[in-house]
């Protein structure tokens, strides 16, 4: 029996292109911190920059097999001010095509949050926000792209995953005892 070349041509070739660009795109998933070897810089602020009155720290612990920052203090809204936090520039973007941040974590039960400042948070007091719970035990949260909030009318409605410069674990707003720990953070 004679052997056959099968080319796939014309019509067989555009159905199979079509069939090709109809397929879900996967997301490319980036660790932005697990905190398992050399941390990035994570740096520790408060409202006191601006003349508030909290205080708190922000440190890398160890239990077992699982390393977080645990971010602690006393979040007041004295003088205008109300936050804690630990930041992390980014030492390179977040892949264009990330929707969403998925986070571990887990508190003393009150909500807390994930700031984000992009090229288009110029002024120190911009950034975007969203918030997640927590509970005593480890659990994981994703927070969607569209549920950061912007800080002002200012600006884009939504972050671009690949503008975003820093990202940080808050507490914020309110007269409270902070409690929350971060063992992971990846975007995809």
């Amino acid at each position: 029996m004679p052997r056959r070349n099968t080319w796939i041509t014309g019509r067989g070739l555009a159905l199979l292109l079509a069939a090709w660009l109809a397929l879900p795109a996967v997301a490319e998933q980036r660790m932005i911190e697990d905190f398992t070897g050399e941390t990035g810089n994570w740096r520790f602020f408060t409202d006191q920059v601006m003349g508030g009155v909290s205080e708190g720290q922000a440190r890398i612990e160890r239990e077992g097999d699982i390393a977080y920052l645990h971010l602690t203090g006393d979040v007041s809204t004295k003088n205008r001010g109300g936050f804690i936090q630990a930041r992390r520039d980014l030492s390179k973007p977040l892949p264009d095509g990330a929707q969403a941040l998925h986070l571990r974590v887990r508190g003393d039960g009150q909500t807390y949050f994930i700031h984000l400042r992009t090229g288009a948070t110029l002024l120190p007091w911009q950034y975007y926000q969203a918030a997640f719970p927590t509970t005593a035990d480890w659990r994981d949260v994703t927070l969607s792209l569209s549920d950061f909030k912007p800080s002002g009318r200012m600006l884009p409605k939504v972050p671009k995953a690949g503008s975003i410069q820093s990202v940080a674990l808050v507490a914020y707003g309110r007269d409270h005892a902070a409690d929350v720990s971060l063992a992971r953070i990846t975007a995809e």
